[in-house]
């Protein structure tokens, strides 16, 4: 073998492990850039779902508050009870809140700001804090869902998730009434 093909050898071989070693590093680096954003996308998802379960358990409390204080169903639990496990949603809402402000893209935590405020419209007025209507209090709720629709709307973009749970394909819905409730506004109208 001449000098000419042992220099062409050589370099071949070091082209190789080169070429391998560069191969293997890039390899590496997008495995590692994957696992953050899966990792951070897994939190994402933990947060966005547990502030709109917050949210909603939040909702449910001060529904029921409300509907004792207003005589529409009373309840069995005596109504201090009632305002202190609205104050302890309210507790951890904030705390889930917190966790959004920390991991959401801008849209989310915008939108967690409008779910936020259209949601403690609802407890001052489960708590007596305003007064209104019993349409203006389920207007406030109307808000509410309304803004927790544009919040998922929000976290799917920012995880990533195609469609939407708004639009044509998914009218807006109204409140779920029981029936009687039903035909006692209309004939109140």
């Amino acid at each position: 073998m001449g000098t000419g093909e042992q220099i062409v050898t050589v370099v071949a071989v070091l082209l190789g492990a080169l070429t391998t070693h560069l191969t293997n590093h890039l390899t590496q680096r997008g495995k590692v850039k994957y696992e953050l954003l899966t990792r951070w996308d897994n939190r994402k998802l933990d947060a966005y779902s547990q502030f709109v379960d917050r949210v909603r358990t939040g909702i449910f409390l001060a529904v029921r508050l409300y509907e004792h204080r207003e005589g529409l169903r009373l309840s069995d639990i005596p109504e201090t009870e009632l305002v202190a496990d609205l104050a302890e949603a309210e507790r951890f809402q904030g705390r889930s809140f917190e966790q959004i402000m920390l991991l959401g893209g801008d849209d989310v935590v915008e939108a967690a700001h409008e779910l936020h405020a259209a949601v403690r419209a609802i407890d001052w007025q489960a708590n007596g804090k305003v007064t209104g209507t019993l349409e203006e209090w389920r207007e406030r709720n109307r808000v509410a869902f309304r803004a927790i629709n544009t919040f998922h709307e929000s976290a799917r973009a920012d995880l990533g998730v195609r469609g939407r749970v708004t639009g044509e394909q998914h009218p807006e819905r109204d409140l779920l009434l029981p029936a009687a409730r039903q035909d006692a506004d209309a004939a109140g109208e």
